[in-house]
């Protein structure tokens, strides 16, 4: 069984038999001493250490992951003054579309409140904490000291240090090219660090949803498939409208033809679930059909899928506001306006390998004061809106690479056309510009 296969098989099996217990246990169908026993030692014992592992192992990986990922890509651009320019349009781009992707997530999950109902609150110890004033959290993103920032998890000043140290390293040159080979080969570690952690997520997530189920039933399921459905939508809406508004607005081009001639990279991203794999897919198609200058795609394809994470952006919104809804805990205007800059920033740190958005996700519900346990609850669906989410992601570095190709004088539209009259059996000079 594959990795996706597992998660799906574990989430199943977790939901039977917590949903199995919940039953069993107050009917008092069993002996009262046993029951008693299945509650304390598996239900609250087993299951539930189990799970809290898992859930510690994730926020174990924030860090690391933020910090080397992110440094790695901010050292990629490089120092002479084209880079500079098409390092700010593409990192604006990207910036100015994972904000309207987190913006689109919270709107329709606040419409649809996936949440509502669930009501975890009954059957937690949770705390609500009062979030730090929209002054306080500015002031809060820059270091006093980037050691401590580390030690006490406060992932937007590492996210700052990041970006410095980057930027100090591609413009050190050979000793910052040896530091950058350094950090180039520690990211290669962390990946792997973190698929081994997906590897044992089905353990976990077996785990945190048999306890979840034990504790609340079945018909919270239902409630599932609302933050399911809330979060596809936004996936759509954002993939086909506000891409295609963007491509149209500012190039003139057919968001129709775009997404024709995308479709293999796209393709492979839902199958893979990785940007980082399917970035040479990407590559070749933004290049060969969608007509983009090499000069460009070389650099604007490897930084989006290193900081563009519009998808993963998406998941942070609508999963925010189910857990929030969950717990039944109202967010203000100023928690909202704290989520889209988080999950902006969060979704530039986040690597593009499968899962890591959960691993994000712990960072922007600390942030607001959420609960990080409220995850169990979506963790066991996110496989197949990871795909999703790769996909979109995958759009989006063509959708920036096209316009910043544009803007420079660097697209071939020629070339952007011919795919689709190649399949039609015309020839490439029978389409006039678009």
């Amino acid at each position: 069984m594959n990795l996706t296969q597992r998660i799906v098989g574990a989430m199943v099996l977790g939901l039977a038999v917590g949903a199995f217990l919940n039953v069993v246990i107050p009917a008092g169908l069993l002996p009262q001493a046993f029951s008693e026993g299945l509650s304390f030692y598996l239900v609250d014992g087993l299951f539930d250490t189990i799970g809290q592992i898992f859930v510690r192992s994730l926020k174990l990986m924030v860090v690391p992951l933020v910090f080397v990922s992110l440094l790695c890509g901010t050292a990629s651009l490089g120092s002479d003054a084209k880079m500079g320019r098409l390092a700010g349009k593409s990192i604006g781009l990207y910036m100015f579309t994972t904000g309207l992707a987190i913006s689109t997530a919270l709107i329709i999950a606040t419409l649809v409140q996936p949440g509502v109902g669930i009501d975890l609150a009954v059957a937690s110890e949770f705390t609500v904490k009062d979030a730090p004033s929209l002054k306080t959290t500015i002031i809060n993103i820059f270091p006093s000291n980037p050691v401590a920032a580390m030690a006490e998890g406060q992932i937007l000043q590492v996210i700052v240090f990041a970006i410095l140290m980057g930027i100090a390293i591609a413009n050190g040159g050979e000793t910052g090219q040896r530091i950058a080979s350094f950090f180039d080969d520690l990211n290669s570690i962390i990946m792997k660090m973190v698929m081994l952690l997906m590897q044992l997520a089905p353990i976990g997530i077996f785990c945190l949803i048999a306890k979840l189920f034990a504790g609340l039933g079945i018909g919270v399921i239902v409630s599932l498939a609302a933050y399911f459905f809330a979060m596809v939508a936004a996936l759509m809406l954002h993939c086909l409208g506000t891409y295609s508004l963007l491509l149209r607005a500012l190039t003139g081009l057919s968001p129709l033809r775009f997404f024709a001639n995308m479709r293999e990279p796209m393709a492979f991203a839902f199958s893979t679930a990785s940007s980082g794999a399917t970035m040479p897919v990407t590559l070749r198609a933004v290049k060969n059909n969608v007509g983009v200058d090499n000069s460009v795609a070389s650099f604007t394809v490897p930084l989006g899928a290193t900081v563009n994470m519009d998808g993963t952006a998406i998941l942070q919104g609508v999963a925010t506001v189910f857990i929030a809804q969950a717990y039944n805990i109202d967010l203000g205007v100023e928690a909202y306006l704290m989520v889209i800059l988080t999950a902006t920033l969060a979704s530039i740190g986040t690597a593009a390998v499968p899962g890591v958005g959960l691993v994000m996700l712990v960072m922007v519900l600390n942030q607001v004061g959420l609960p990080a346990e409220g995850i169990s609850l979506i963790i066991g669906v996110d496989r197949l809106l990871d795909m999703c989410r790769t996909a979109v992601n995958v759009a989006g570095d063509g959708v920036v690479s096209t316009i910043v190709a544009h803007s420079e004088g660097l697209h071939d539209r020629d070339r952007f056309h011919r795919e689709n009259v190649e399949e039609a059996g015309e020839t490439a000079g029978s389409v006039g510009p678009n």
